[in-house]
């Protein structure tokens, strides 16, 4: 009798866990309970729910485990241990200085002028296939699916995003640097400064103002 009453609770507790996995931010203790409910077709009570949830804090609690359950924000939601946030933090600052791509400057550029646009019309400028730049740029957050496009197949529209004007130091997408500015001076000597190091200026050029 015992061990069929732990063989349930493990087995509830699979279920439990991949309720607080997805919690987003967290997960409470009643949107828990009514999900077992009704994907189970079982009533639980607060106790059996309760010793899951319990059940499943002390098993990660142990060293073999990177993560744990934590109780925050009125719910509750997996966390990395306070051991590795130097781990951590060390790659999300590696990424956050990630220098963007020439092609992923190229693409962006031709979204933030063109917007909406399709992948078509940005692949016909840029004369290459843009999967790989779009889908990682994507993943950045400086573009969006912004709708479909009424064409033929209606295929995705792309636009950019509110990271892409927070990642350029723009107070809007109106504040892009005009066209004229990007005039490519005759018998000029050197590179031109990449969109980046224009845009910044620009931004300089903004809090100067409001001093």
């Amino acid at each position: 009798m015992y061990f069929n009453k732990i063989e349930k609770l493990n087995k509830l507790a699979l279920h439990v866990e991949s309720l607080i996995f997805i919690g987003n931010p967290s997960i409470s203790f009643d949107d828990i309970k009514n999900a077992l409910e009704e994907s189970l077709s079982t009533e639980f009570t607060d106790e059996q729910v309760a010793d899951c949830i319990g059940f499943l804090m002390e098993k990660y609690a142990d060293d073999a485990y990177s993560i744990e359950i934590v109780e925050i924000a009125g719910g509750f939601r997996f966390m990395t241990k306070g051991s590795f946030h130097n781990t951590i933090g060390t790659f999300l600052k590696q990424n956050t200085h990630k220098k963007l791509s020439k092609s992923a400057l190229e693409t962006l550029a031709i979204v933030a002028y063109k917007q909406p646009v399709t992948k078509s019309e940005l692949e016909s400028i840029r004369g290459v296939n843009c999967d790989y730049t779009i889908q990682k740029l994507l993943e950045k957050d400086l573009l969006e699916i912004s709708g479909r496009s009424d064409g033929p197949g209606r295929p995705l529209l792309y636009s950019t995003s509110i990271k892409f004007i927070d990642y350029f130091g723009l107070r809007s997408i109106e504040d892009l640097p005009k066209p004229k500015e990007f005039d490519t001076i005759e018998n000029q000597v050197g590179e031109q400064a990449p969109i980046e190091e224009t845009l910044n200026e620009k931004n300089n050029h903004f809090e100067k103002e409001e001093k």
